[in-house]
């Protein structure tokens, strides 16, 4: 049986649009809809719920704040008499002013002031309204709240902050705005990297980029912070080290929405741990293969460390595809890839719209019945400048661009980040502005690859990151099952088919490569500046490879 909405603008009000528009967003969402018109007295709306029995009452008033306080308590007293408050939920519309009049009836459940996005109202016929009337519960698996919440995209923000009670307390205040569908929480270095050694941490450290848990009871209060509002579904970024164990835990105490694992860092490659490159290559496959076969949906977050260190375009597409691959090659079902926008930054809006674009094509080409790939946008912490007007200006540009990418999901980052680390408000806010953005590209966007040049270099990006596959393959057995083999794998930083420059002088990478921007490209450059092709590239490292092999058989 469908739930039945009645709605009228009430007293002298003749403005009818909002709360018609709000009828016909219900209709299309599977409710039953009853309007009434505008300027209803309120005696003929109490009439009308007496008669029609409606599980839902949507009131708009928009002329004035004392006016609408004596038409709700008349409204309120009328509806005591006739017993009409219990079992169905009011909703009221209107200004910002009347607004604020409505929240002070209790009987109002809830207010729409016209600062929300129809997302908002959407999502409320789709969840809140339902759960009022005890007919629904929030989906907490990632596959269920993508569908839930489609066509729009899941929003996502993290949280660490500098005590556990604060955390706590900010994650509180964002599931009861409803306007995230993740939260992801962020814990300190100490726990990252020494979570089952603590007798490692630095007390000095605590509190140290994010949220210092020490213990699994932590991550449950953390977790049960999040059980209101709309219970957003709730994940942890992995630790440095000991990762399987991490996966488990997460699992166990916060339902962690998905895993986000690298394949190669948090190793000598970038100094996060001090394993070395094999080792940890083994451990991150074990530990993906482990949430892919207790069914939590997976992330392999190495394309985007690639671009953070100033790699060239074809390595960060290339290395998406192998994390992809490597995922896929181990069971994982559900696969996040995350397109980290205007990174390395100075990148321009075409170029990185073509570099996704290859990205996305190269990792969807592995998709199928057993392999689903959900997009995940988010703006470049790199890219945030540290005025935070700038940043808000940022955050909308950025998530309106990426709208192309069609993602599932939208990471967004606060504004404030540049400068410090983001509390329940900037996140609200931030939130919004992305909101905005993504409101407006989903009223019709331009098709990218209709631009020529973007296009091309899409092309030109996928044919480069593919030469980087083969060359890879080559260090192996030459078939595919090298992309997922920890020794080539290794083999391929160590004699530097995957580079990056930054990464000279304390990794296990060699560091060589020259990259710069071309332009609004990352693109592989010689000592003067010029363009390598990456087959060329490619062609110098494989020559040495083939020469050292060749000397070390004829000594043997």
């Amino acid at each position: 049986m469908k739930i039945k909405i009645l709605g009228a603008s009430i007293g002298s009000c003749v403005h009818s649009v909002g709360v018609f528009n709000f009828l016909k967003l219900a209709q299309e969402n599977g409710y039953e809809t009853i309007y009434l018109g505008s300027a209803v007295p309120i005696e003929v709306l109490v009439k009308e719920i007496k008669t029609l029995n409606p599980d839902i009452v949507a009131i708009s008033y928009r002329l004035g704040a004392a006016a609408l306080r004596k038409l709700l308590k008349e409204l309120e007293m009328l509806l005591k008499k006739h017993k009409l408050l219990d079992n169905r939920t009011y909703v009221f519309g209107g200004t910002l002013e009347t607004a604020n009049v409505a929240r002070e009836f209790k009987f109002i459940s809830k207010v729409f002031d016209g600062t929300e996005e129809i997302e908002d109202v959407i999502m409320f016929l789709r969840g809140e309204a339902k759960k009022s009337l005890g007919k629904f519960e929030y989906p907490q698996t990632l596959r269920e709240r993508i569908k839930f919440k489609s066509p729009y995209p899941l929003i996502r923000h993290h949280i660490g902050l500098q005590t556990l009670e604060e955390t706590m307390e900010a994650i509180r205040k964002l599931a009861e705005s409803q306007l995230l569908d993740i939260i992801s929480i962020a814990p300190d270095q100490n726990c990252q990297q020494f979570f089952f050694e603590p007798e490692k941490m630095d007390p000095s450290q605590d509190g140290a980029g994010g949220v210092p848990i020490r213990s699994k009871d932590d991550f449950v209060k953390l977790y049960e912070a999040s059980r209101t509002g709309n219970y957003p579904l709730v994940r942890c970024y992995s630790g440095t080290t000991h990762l399987l164990e991490f996966s488990k835990l997460l699992k166990e105490t916060i339902s962690n929405a998905w895993a986000a694992i690298p394949l190669m860092w948090y190793s000598d490659l970038d100094r996060r741990s001090d394993r070395p490159l094999l080792e940890a290559i083994r451990e991150n496959m074990e530990a993906i293969r482990w949430n892919a076969q207790n069914n939590v949906p997976v992330e392999v977050t190495d394309s985007h460390q690639w671009a953070l260190r100033l790699a060239h375009d074809a390595v960060e597409v290339a290395t998406a595809y192998i994390a992809a691959f490597v995922a896929k090659r181990l069971g994982v079902k559900e696969y996040i890839r995350q397109f980290m926008l205007e990174t390395p930054s100075g990148i321009s809006p075409r170029a990185d719209i073509a570099k996704m674009i290859a990205k996305r094509e190269l990792v969807e080409s592995l998709a199928g019945k057993n392999f689903t790939v959900y997009r995940m946008i988010r703006t470049g912490l790199m890219s945030m400048p540290a005025s935070m007007d700038a940043a808000k200006g940022q955050i909308g540009i950025s998530m309106f661009y990426g709208m192309a990418l069609e993602p599932h999901i939208v990471h967004v980052v606060a504004y404030s980040e540049a400068v410090e680390r983001a509390r329940a408000k900037e996140i609200i806010e931030s939130v919004k502005i992305a909101k905005r953005a993504i409101s407006i590209s989903m009223r019709g966007y331009v098709d990218p690859l209709a631009d020529p040049w973007i296009k091309n270099e899409k092309e030109r990006i996928k044919q480069e990151a593919l030469e980087i596959i083969q060359a890879i393959k080559f260090l192996g057995d030459g078939t595919e099952d090298s992309l997922a083999n920890p020794e080539v794998l290794t083999e391929a930083v160590r004699v530097g088919i995957l580079d990056a420059p930054t990464l000279k002088g304390f990794s296990v990478a060699k560091g060589r490569v020259r990259t710069a921007l071309v332009d609004g490209q990352y693109r592989c450059v010689d000592e003067h500046g010029r363009v390598i092709p990456e087959h060329k590239r490619l062609h110098a490292i494989l020559r040495a490879v083939s020469i050292s092999k060749h000397s070390y058989i004829k000594r043997r």
